[in-house]
């Protein structure tokens, strides 16, 4: 059948799509629907034909599939940042297991038997809600007329008004609100992307879990903010805050934030703790997803010995769920198999959070990272904890690697990566090689990119022992990995 744009059809979604679309089949034929989960019969509106496939609106679910949960957002399909809060919870586990076992087959080459045999339970939360510790909301103007913040429907600069974000934490409403009617009391314009006129652009909020100190930082189109002090006053009576700044940024950009901070009240970092978990702490047999639990906040946070204290400024990077970020780092230390006496090197290290880490149980931590205001961070971080066994070089991997290694005799015995999305630079997985590290630990946040790194080590003298997804992002399509590569000669997986 030949299928054009705006024909009625009716499939049964089979699969999802590494978006968290819909896969549907019509005699060989394939459509993506985004909205619709694995087990629905749909009725969907075809949107764009291509050869061999289609885009499909949704526009009826005829029968739900049993994995179909009500999304606890209003407007999750509007928004499009929750991609999958339509499946149940487990059901989004079970998805992004399949999503990393996929791609390591599909892209990596792997036997899936290999897989299966390296790879351990994801690793889900017990309260997959106001998990995000940081959130930048745009502001703009609605249709009506009316001062809103929300976020970006997908793929567009629209806004999707909404002030209660299920996903960041819960002081963040009473924030916006109070920001907004600041705005409408005083006549202060949001930012307008086509004209380049306002002032208010974004609202970025960080908060500190284990501390409980919150951070407002306003970024601006203009030099001051006008009527700072009524602002300031308004948000001085939320418990919490102790940092108040705007950030300017008068460029025509979509760039969010600007160079220049300036600092209205109280201080000018806030302060977190992150902690080594245990086994039992780590491990999640069962994974229900509570109804209630949106009315609990930060419920799995606990507080352990050896904590690592991190001070947080509106332009550090700082991983946004540290629940699941305590978990995933405590299997990337597990993974690395430290004694104390061994050299571990950790590339893209960025402020030195896996680093810091990994030196409480190493002889010595070498970090490196192309950003040096991050280096800067990893160093203070280090001397705030007292730490001593770590330094930290600006530049790129594979080019301090070698020289070190060449000019001192500097080694590894373990090295680590945790790269951005598109992986490991070629040169960077090459140096690797080069200095055949005993054990490898690769945190990844893409999967794909990850396969393909992976095979390239693994065509170079290593083996995969052992794998474990993290899930740091519920209702997203987005997974984290640790995985464990062992030098062939020390692999305790014979291939």
């Amino acid at each position: 059948m030949n299928y054009k744009k705006d024909d009625l059809i009716t499939v049964l979604i089979e699969d999802m799509g590494t978006d968290g679309e819909g896969i549907g089949k019509i005699d060989g034929f394939t459509f993506f629907i985004k909205d619709a989960v694995i087990g629905d019969q749909v009725q969907a509106k075809i949107m764009k034909v291509k050869k061999g496939y289609a885009y499909a609106k949704l526009l009826h679910i005829l029968v739900p599939s049993s994995d179909r949960t009500t999304p606890l957002c209003n407007v999750h399909r509007q928004c499009g940042g929750c991609q999958i809060q339509a499946l149940t919870y487990t059901a989004q586990l079970a998805f992004k297991t399949r999503k990393v076992k996929n791609n390591l087959v599909r892209i990596g080459g792997f036997l899936l038997d290999q897989i299966n045999q390296a790879m351990e339970p994801i690793v889900g939360m017990q309260s997959p809600y106001h998990y995000r510790n940081k959130a930048q909301f745009p502001v703009g103007i609605d249709k009506n007329g009316q001062f809103v913040t929300g976020f970006y429907a997908g793929r567009t600069h629209d806004i999707i008004a909404n002030t209660d974000c299920l996903l960041g934490v819960k002081e963040n409403q009473i924030i916006l609100e109070t920001i907004l009617t600041y705005m409408r009391e005083n006549g202060i314009s949001p930012y307008i992307e086509q004209t380049g006129q306002g002032i208010i652009r974004h609202i970025l909020l960080k908060k500190g879990f284990a501390t409980g100190e919150i951070m407002v930082c306003i970024i601006i189109n203009a030099d001051t903010l006008p009527q700072a002090d009524k602002l300031v006053k308004l948000l001085q009576k939320i418990d919490g805050i102790v940092s108040i700044s705007i950030n300017i940024n008068k460029q025509k950009t979509n760039v969010i934030m600007g160079e220049k901070v300036c600092l209205l009240w109280g201080k000018d970092t806030i302060t977190d703790l992150l902690s080594m978990r245990n086994d039992k702490d780590i491990h999640v047999d069962k994974v229900p997803l509570i109804q209630d639990s949106i009315k609990k906040s930060n419920e799995e946070y606990l507080s352990y010995g050896d904590s690592i204290c991190f001070a947080i400024s509106p332009h550090s990077f700082y991983q946004v769920n540290p629940i699941q970020t305590e978990k995933l780092y405590s299997i990337a230390v597990d993974y690395a198999g430290l004694t104390g006496t061994e050299t571990v090197w950790d590339l893209y290290c960025g402020i030195g959070t896996i680093s810091l880490f990994m030196s409480r149980k190493a002889k010595h931590v070498y970090g490196v990272e192309r950003v040096e205001q991050a280096v800067l961070d990893a160093q203070q971080n280090a001397a705030r904890n007292n730490i001593h066994n770590a330094t930290f070089y600006v530049g790129k991997a594979e080019e301090i690697l070698p020289d070190l290694y060449d000019r001192e005799g500097i080694y590894a015995d373990v090295i680590c990566v945790d790269p951005p999305r598109k992986g490991c630079d070629d040169q960077c997985l090459a140096t690797i090689i080069k200095m055949a590290p005993k054990r490898i630990v690769y945190v990844s946040c893409d999967s794909a990119t990850l396969a393909r790194d992976l095979k390239y080590l693994c065509t170079n003298g290593y083996h995969i022992d052992r794998l474990r997804p993290v899930d740091l992002f519920p209702h997203t399509v987005h997974v984290e990995c640790v995985v464990l590569l062992s030098h062939k000669s020390n692999s305790v997986i014979n291939t």
